[in-house]
């Protein structure tokens, strides 16, 4: 007797591998907030602060390591191997989650943030033409929001994906140890 579940594909290949299916989902929701990310930018004209560029760098790393994890667990790598890479997900996106409610918390004002874009906007010492360099650079301050929705400032939409891939990797290693 056949389970319901084995007439979908996709269904039976995650019920096979949690792992990965854990890696694939994470590898999705990291590509599609940096796409996300990119057309705020690229297209909608809302420039990343400095903070805002570095919270990606989780991301960029995330991307690959979570295909390159999908592929080896759904190939049968040791479980060690397969629960190490889902740990190392797991504390890139908590490390990822922490430094976006930073620097939400920044943008709230509830604390400051660093110097380099939320201090003065000019260094007066280095100034030289002091008008030709304001001409040329939009300074985008860490502390100002660019934009909200429900509230929500994109460091925090940062903070609130990164929790869920953490989630996703924690429920990934949750059922690749029972096995």
């Amino acid at each position: 007797m056949t389970s319901e579940i084995s007439h979908f594909p996709l269904a039976s290949r995650i019920e096979a591998s949690p792992a990965a299916a854990s890696a694939l989902a994470i590898l999705v929701i990291a590509a599609a907030t940096l796409a996300g990310a990119w057309f705020f930018q690229l297209v909608l004209q809302i420039l990343p602060c400095p903070m805002c560029l570095e919270e990606r760098y989780a991301y960029y790393f995330a991307v690959p390591f979570a295909a390159l994890l999908a592929i080896a667990a759904s190939k049968g790598a040791p479980r060690g191997v397969v629960l190490a890479g889902l740990a190392i997900l797991a504390l890139a996106a908590l490390g990822s989650a922490v430094f976006g409610a930073y620097h939400a918390g920044v943008e709230w004002g509830f604390w400051k943030g660093p110097t380099e874009c939320t201090g003065p906007l000019v260094d007066f010492r280095k100034a030289g033409n002091l008008l030709d360099q304001l001409d040329k650079v939009k300074v985008i301050r860490c502390d100002e929001v660019q934009f909200r929705f429900l509230g929500i400032s994109l460091a925090g939409y940062n903070a609130l994906i990164s929790l869920l891939m953490a989630a996703i990797a924690a429920w990934g290693m949750a059922k690749a140890a029972k096995r």
